[in-house]
């Protein structure tokens, strides 16, 4: 557990929240004492990924001017803080965290910046600075807990090695559902085929329509839906809601922290499912992890950027820090914006030693 360095913010500052992300940028400024959000700007447009990773330039070009409009009618007011949650911040945002601290102080004059994974803003929104795990479900599929002295992660590898119980995980087990009953192998579903027609066209097709994409995740996870309507009355698509349950509370056992106290909470689209995936999701978290609370979550991952910002503000950020989950920046940044006070152990795996530090886009966006 930790606070974020130096003396509380002044009276009367502002902060900025940003929450980048697959479907574009959110940007809301707030009062830095409560965190009451003063307006939002919201872009469609995604920032680029070049060479470099996250482009620092696309992002500065979009969130500069917002936030400009945004202050104008709070006058001198200043803007004290910044915090962005970002889609790919873990292995795409060295060129984030290299530009934007100076970037942002030129700017505003704003010092204190935390730059997060968006699962990070995610675990903010969801449960504020309280110990548990936050699953965010969407085409992809993470687990992110902390007992607030370290992280732990589980999943988010992407739909080759991971995203199991995902929204492309189930589209994926929906459609070879579909090719089992096409070639009447057992295993197949009848109905799923005849969905997956209506929505891709002739079942031989498919191969040629599906491998060749780029986005192949997102067209995966389209056909979750449909995996959803039919679990009422086929049981090959319950059996597959009922299997990426047990696979998402596997990882949302691996990501709690032990004892009691802890939280645990789901947020993003694959949850909008319903009850074909939440009733056997609530039992599979009984099992697997009886010792934590199933909650709501609180906010989304733009309030989660929201009390990020709030808290570093503030000088009560406890949230641990980490290399490439949540990086803190100061005024020692302004001079080296490639230094950061390193605060708390890293992430730490399910065994207890160093784990996987490497986080990408969890594709929280919707299944």
């Amino acid at each position: 557990m930790h606070e974020s360095p130096g003396p509380a913010a002044p009276t009367g500052g502002l902060v900025v929240g940003v929450d980048s992300g697959g479907s574009g940028l959110r940007i809301s400024l707030a009062e830095a004492e409560t965190g009451v959000v003063l307006g939002t700007h919201v872009s469609r447009e995604p920032v680029r990924t070049g060479p470099g990773g996250i482009s620092a330039r696309h992002f500065l070009d979009q969130v500069l001017p917002a936030v400009h409009a945004l202050t104008a009618p709070h006058g001198a007011r200043p803007v004290v803080a910044a915090a962005v949650g970002a889609a790919g911040m873990a292995t795409l945002g060295d060129e984030l965290r290299a530009e934007l601290p100076r970037a942002f102080a030129e700017a505003w004059g704003a010092g204190r910046l935390a730059l997060a994974a968006d699962a990070v803003t995610a675990y903010a929104g969801a449960l504020g600075q309280r110990p548990g795990a936050v699953v965010a479900g969407g085409t992809g599929m993470i687990a992110l807990g902390t007992d607030l002295t370290a992280w732990r992660r589980a999943d988010g590898w992407g739909h080759l090695l991971g995203d199991c119980g995902s929204g492309a995980w189930i589209g994926r087990a929906g459609l070879e559902a579909a090719m089992r009953a096409y070639d009447g192998r057992r295993g197949g579903s009848t109905a799923l085929l005849a969905r997956a027609e209506k929505l891709f066209g002739p079942a031989a097709g498919l191969p040629g329509a599906l491998y060749p994409r780029t986005d192949r995740p997102a067209v995966l996870a389209s056909f979750a839906p449909e995996v959803g309507r039919c679990a009422a009355e086929d049981p090959v698509a319950a059996d597959i809601l009922t299997r990426a349950a047990g696979h998402i509370a596997d990882a949302a056992e691996a990501a709690c922290p032990a004892g009691p106290g802890a939280l645990v909470a789901l947020t993003g689209g694959l949850f909008k499912m319903g009850d074909a995936l939440l009733v056997p999701l609530r039992a599979a978290l009984g099992e697997r992890i009886p010792h934590a609370r199933a909650v709501d979550p609180a906010g989304d991952p733009a309030a989660g950027a929201v009390a990020l910002a709030a808290a570093l503000a503030t000088g009560t950020l406890r949230l641990p820090e980490d290399p490439s989950l949540l990086r803190l920046f100061d005024g020692v940044a302004l001079s080296a914006p490639e230094a950061s006070a390193q605060v708390g152990g890293g992430v730490r795996a399910p065994d207890g030693g160093r784990g996987h530090n490497q986080g990408g886009h969890t594709g929280t966006e919707g299944a």
